[in-house]
């Protein structure tokens, strides 16, 4: 079992840079892929970037070269740093810890936090 509790949202001007951090406790953090993923209102829950087990990392072509997903594993912390923050980038960020255990996946969520992008 992994608890995930994510902190860092909050209100930013366009331009502006966040950096959202997810805390984990339970087993095992290093050997979790992490995951970030955001939902707008009225949209469906998209995929942002994740940082595998291993550090290597992929983008969602929207974010690419503004976002930058990495993890502390000594602390059980995985950190998502926003930059050039445009309004589209407004959403709730869930944080997730994924894991595939003899051919079953395993995926855990945190409660959210509320990015909004706004002048």
């Amino acid at each position: 079992q992994v608890q995930l509790v994510e902190s860092g949202g909050g209100l930013v001007q366009p331009g502006g840079s966040l950096r959202l951090s997810c805390a984990a406790s339970g087993s095992s953090f290093s050997l979790y892929s992490m995951n970030w993923y955001r939902q707008a209102p009225g949209k469906e829950r998209e995929w942002v970037a994740v940082i595998s087990s291993g550090g290597g990392t992929n983008y969602a072509d929207s974010v690419k070269g503004r976002f930058a997903i990495s993890r502390d594993n000594a602390k059980n912390t995985a950190y998502l740093q926003m930059n050039n923050l445009e309004p589209e980038d407004t959403a709730v960020y869930y944080c997730n810890a994924r894991r595939v255990i003899m051919g079953r996946q395993y995926d855990y969520w945190g409660q959210g936090t509320q990015v909004t992008v706004s002048s």
